[in-house]
């Protein structure tokens, strides 16, 4: 196996996109959609190319090093970003791939799945829900209410010093990870984030960068068109539920749904585990994808 880890910059959908890929090119190619690249840990994207998977993650609009505009007032749509992802298999030269997305890049990733299903190999769903931001449908569990009220009441911080953010979004983690949280390795990838996004140079105030970065404020402003969730029925694409037990942003209800709601879907809860990919979930997680992509090939 060749194995390679690289970093660029790609043309897709009239953006660009900095794209990382680990592996072989050669191996089966999984498309990792999250916030930005960062929602995938390193060493994680290592451990499936290591498992003979071309691991392909990338930033969304608006965060890490692809094209910035304004992520409180984004200028496209949820089916833009879509459209993004379509355009990324594209420009990678992947007439399909395993799609794996994790929390609001969950709502990307079941997109692709029901408007471009050819590009959906298996569909792999983390930490995610059925519907848009805004309230939830009343069967489906709401976000935890203690972790909404400290995202109300939170101190305020100063984008300008690293101690000061690292602080924020560490308290911020600690209320979205589960019981089984990892404070140290959570600083790690805090850590990673603040110092790759003050390096790229993005064109926006740090505050949104960040905030950009770490949970997605541009979902919050974001027009997201038509409801999906009475569409779950029309996905094709074998489909893999991830959902960790302690999950207090998209409670467990919600992917039990999806994996109630989408034919053939198999459910894997990871006890212990919040919003979040931690590495104690990484010895159940990935060979659950491995089992899971060999279910269906993406062309390499």
């Amino acid at each position: 196996m060749t194995e390679t880890s690289t970093e660029k910059i790609v043309k897709a959908n009239g953006v660009e996109l900095c794209v990382r890929t680990h592996g072989d090119p050669g191996d089966p190619p999984v498309l990792l959609i999250g916030n930005s690249m960062l929602s995938w840990p390193e060493a994680l994207c290592e451990r499936l190319a290591a498992v003979r998977r071309f691991a392909v993650r990338y930033d969304l609009r608006d965060t890490g090093r692809s094209t910035a505009a304004d992520p409180e007032s984004p200028g496209y749509t949820l089916r833009d970003l879509v459209a993004d992802a379509a355009g990324l298999l594209d420009a990678l030269g992947l007439p399909d791939a395993h799609v794996a997305g994790f929390g609001v890049g969950g709502w990307i990733a079941q997109l692709l799945a029901l408007d471009h299903p050819s590009r959906v190999a298996t569909l792999t769903l983390i930490a995610t829900r059925p519907t848009a931001p805004g309230p939830s449908d009343p069967d489906l569990p709401e976000h935890a209410p203690a972790l909404m009220a400290h995202f109300t009441t939170r101190p305020a911080v100063d984008w300008t010093d690293r101690a000061s953010v690292v602080a924020f979004m560490l308290a911020n983690a600690r209320h979205l990870g589960g019981a089984a949280f990892d404070e140290a390795e959570a600083r790690a990838a805090i850590e990673r984030i603040h110092d790759r996004t003050m390096a790229s140079g993005p064109g926006l105030d740090p505050g949104k960068a960040h905030r950009a970065d770490q949970m997605a404020i541009t979902f919050a402003a974001l027009d997201c068109g038509d409801r999906w969730r009475e569409r779950l029925g029309e996905i094709t694409a074998p489909t893999l539920v991830v959902h960790g037990e302690d999950d207090p942003f998209f409670p467990l209800g919600n992917g039990r749904a999806l994996a109630a709601e989408i034919p053939g879907a198999e459910l894997l809860v990871l006890p212990g585990v919040g919003h979040e990919l931690p590495r104690r979930a990484w010895d159940a997680l990935v060979p659950a994808l491995l089992r899971h992509t060999a279910t269906a090939g993406a062309a390499p």
